[in-house]
């Protein structure tokens, strides 16, 4: 994506180096790639497959480096010096901005274990290992790669990779007078089937590693390769064809490749063909001279490399501080300013850099980039610490973040729903419910490694929000009716041995006397009997659900053991999020969350009743209070103040993994004598 070869000749270029022949096309194709993740990156549901810019970029790189190299070996000779001189004077002054400003505005506006890992990730940038370092943490299409400001350096780490590999490997290759395009067919072919034999079973590392990749730069080192030894074709119909069939490829590929496909894979051919087809079609094939040689696509494409490296630290710093995705009109106005940064750059500074042949810039530019590799690292490993230094904030965001959930399950089908399961044991217990139950995962994963040969075999019928109790709706549009009745036909079924049932009980039936809109009590659900829709937010709405859910048990219980999750209690008391006071460009601090919240007593009466409710119906009782309260105080936070919620409604997993042994009778209860129901606690 750097603007290293084909913007138009500036004077005093070193005389060892081939420069080819400016073309406006190119520069043209480069904003079509910028521009493809530009719009991937702001507004993806409008332009899904836009990531794929970044393969074209790749295309276009090694096609004007081989010809560079190869041109130079077969002219005046090729300086590896001049190479890398040039290299870092068209890279290093781009980036060294956008990770000074990402720095500098991490300094001030990021939380200490934010500010911990942008420093890793400056000094990755800095040294071109991005890809290595974003490859160990997680994939490029998760939430948290929003809230990586410096992300999108992946690609430029390993477009540096190439210039440091290709060079060395193609004056081999002509000191011993190998057949140069079986070099590069062989390694092009070596790093595609590492491509498509890595992409399903090990899919980050197939996205990150150079040895997948390699093949993308090789696609247009190739084609350098035939336009410096054959001559290309004659202008006229196949240069159009070629012009057209290139554009419609990366159509096709913007059109129909999205983030969840096996990408790069397969999928990868339709963007860096069509750059194949765009570059050797040359400057007169009909849409390179009418739509990629025009006047703002070749604009755009010269800016390309700042424009690329401005836009996505403003976008994820964007995110940052609303701490969600940003608006329509905060996305637009950032890539307007990544624009106007990109043009400024490109005037003020890359075009200076570049005349100059002063050979302290280099040599001052590669002690910059050294620079920030150290910095980086302070910053990583906590010896330079940025504004919001208080390490209690760790703790709040720690626990905001811990939820696992379905990790260390396995998907499956039953009766055409999907489950998640794990656990090998003689009884086949269904977990339904909703994230309440979800909330139980780790502890199932944790007794999986711990204990496994009393687990049961579980499957996880869980939806976030999905009440499992017949007749009971959601305002909103969602899949929860059908998704209950399929799970409630596995329940009647043959197919498990027991069944648990758990929920947000406290989320649909304990309503304050005043429901506050951030409590955690939704108001959109509803029974509905068929004729009459009564809302649960009434009380007959609650005598109905309830009296529904006690129908359903006592049924279940007549054929096979059934449990009763009841909840924990929920409410901003318990959710660390609301320590956080103040904004991140101005005074923030953080409350530190005492031991013990209220139980409220609404809560405390559903409990008593859904309780009642169980031993009538025959089932037993999973019951969290014992564990979590004591005198109607509730734990909240362990003694050094770390809390136990992830948010007002849910436990954290470490917590559960470690801690929540209530629930263990219903994971492990075809390994132990059957328990009676419970009596009550207290």
């Amino acid at each position: 994506m750097t603007t290293t070869a084909s913007s138009p000749t500036l004077p005093h270029e070193p005389a060892h180096l081939l420069h080819p022949k400016y073309r406006p096309d190119i520069d043209g194709l480069r904003a079509v790639a910028v521009l493809s993740v530009l719009g991937y990156h702001a507004f993806p549901e409008w332009m899904p497959g836009g990531f794929t810019g970044v393969d074209i970029f790749f295309v276009i790189s090694g096609f004007l480096i081989t010809t560079i190299i190869l041109g130079s070996f077969e002219g005046e000779g090729f300086s590896y010096r001049e190479f890398y001189a040039r290299r870092v004077k068209r890279i290093f002054p781009a980036l060294a901005l956008v990770l000074l400003a990402s720095f500098a505005f991490g300094w001030y506006t990021l939380l200490p274990h934010e500010w911990e890992q942008l420093g890793k990730h400056v000094a990755a940038g800095a040294g071109f290992v991005s890809n290595f370092a974003f490859w160990s943490e997680a994939g490029y299409f998760d939430n948290a790669a929003e809230t990586k400001p410096l992300l999108h350096l992946w690609s430029l780490a390993i477009e540096e990779q190439f210039y440091i590999f290709w060079p060395l490997l193609l004056g081999l290759a002509w000191k011993r007078k190998w057949r140069v395009l079986a070099v590069l067919g062989a390694v092009a072919a070596a790093s595609f089937l590492v491509n498509v034999t890595t992409i399903h079973a090990h899919r980050t590392a197939a996205f990150y590693s150079p040895l997948s990749r390699f093949w993308e730069l090789m696609i247009g080192g190739m084609l350098a390769y035939m336009r410096l030894h054959r001559p290309p074709p004659i202008p006229g119909w196949r240069r159009h064809a070629q012009s057209v069939a290139g554009l419609a490829l990366i159509v096709l590929g913007l059109c129909f490749i999205r983030g969840g496909k096996a990408f790069p894979g397969w999928w990868a051919l339709l963007p860096t063909l069509g750059a194949f087809f765009c570059i050797a079609a040359g400057p007169t094939g009909v849409l390179n001279r009418t739509v990629l040689a025009s006047r703002p696509m070749v604009w755009v494409g010269l800016i390309s490399y700042p424009l690329y490296l401005w836009h996505w630290p403003l976008l994820a710093y964007a995110r940052i501080l609303e701490g969600q995705t940003p608006s329509d009109t905060t996305r637009l106005l950032a890539l307007l300013a990544s624009f106007l940064l990109a043009w400024l750059t490109y005037r003020f500074v890359e075009r200076r850099t570049r005349r100059s042949e002063n050979p302290a810039v280099t040599s001052a530019l590669v002690v910059v980039m050294v620079g920030f590799v150290l910095l980086g690292l302070l910053a990583a490993s906590r010896y330079y610490v940025g504004r919001h230094s208080d390490p209690y904030f760790n703790k709040i965001t720690a626990a905001s973040r811990d939820w696992t959930y379905p990790d260390g399950l396995n998907p499956v089908e039953v009766g055409g729903e999907g489950l998640f399961q794990i656990g090998q044991g003689q009884r086949k217990v269904l977990l339904f419910g909703d994230s309440h139950i979800e909330q139980y995962g780790p502890r199932a994963v944790e007794l999986a490694k711990r204990a496994p040969d009393t687990l049961d075999a579980l499957s996880f019928a869980t939806w976030g929000g999905c009440p499992p109790i017949p007749n009971v709706y959601d305002e909103k549009p969602n899949l929860c009716a059908e998704r209950r009745e399929g799970a409630m036909r596995i329940a009647v079924s043959d197919k498990v041995d027991a069944v648990v049932f758990g929920a947000c009980w406290n989320c649909y039936f304990a309503h304050p006397p005043k429901s506050d809109p951030g409590d955690g009590v939704e108001d959109s659900y509803y029974y509905f009997d068929g004729k009459t829709k009564t809302q649960l937010k009434d009380a007959m709405g609650v005598d109905l659900s309830l009296r529904m859910l006690e129908v359903v048990m006592t049924t279940l219980a007549k054929q096979k053991p059934v449990y009763l999750v009841l909840d924990n209690p929920i409410g901003n008391d318990f959710g660390p999020e609301k320590l956080v006071k103040g904004g991140r460009l101005g005074d923030m601090s953080v409350r530190r969350m005492s031991p013990t919240a209220p139980w409220p007593p609404e809560q405390k009466a559903l409990h008593e009743r859904m309780r009642q409710m169980a031993i009538r119906a025959g089932a037993t009782v999973i019951d969290p209070i014992p564990t979590l309260c004591k005198n109607d105080q509730c734990t909240r936070a362990d003694a050094d103040g770390t809390p136990i919620y992830k948010d007002a409604g849910h436990l954290r997993s470490e917590y559960v993994r470690q801690l929540a042994t209530f629930i263990d009778p219903a994971l492990t209860g075809g390994a132990q004598q059957q328990q009676p129901p419970s009596q009550p606690s207290r």
